[in-house]
């Protein structure tokens, strides 16, 4: 059975923690940015974790990280 692939997309918005958890940062940071409140948009510059059961899915496509 040959090696899997990392996915390079995914490898790139994802990051794996010390326990195994996979953290990802927020959306809505883009544009139209004046009606959102700066309490917003500082709260949306953090990253999160991910929920566990998108989790599963993203930690076979980034399993070498």
């Amino acid at each position: 059975m040959p090696k899997m692939k990392t996915h390079r997309g995914a490898a790139k918005r994802f990051k794996k923690t010390g326990t195994g958890k996979i953290m990802r940062s927020h959306g809505y940071t883009s544009h139209i940015l004046e009606k959102k409140s700066p309490k917003r948009k500082r709260n949306l510059r953090k990253t999160t974790v991910m929920h566990k059961t998108d989790a599963k899915r993203i930690a076979r496509m980034i399993a070498y990280l």
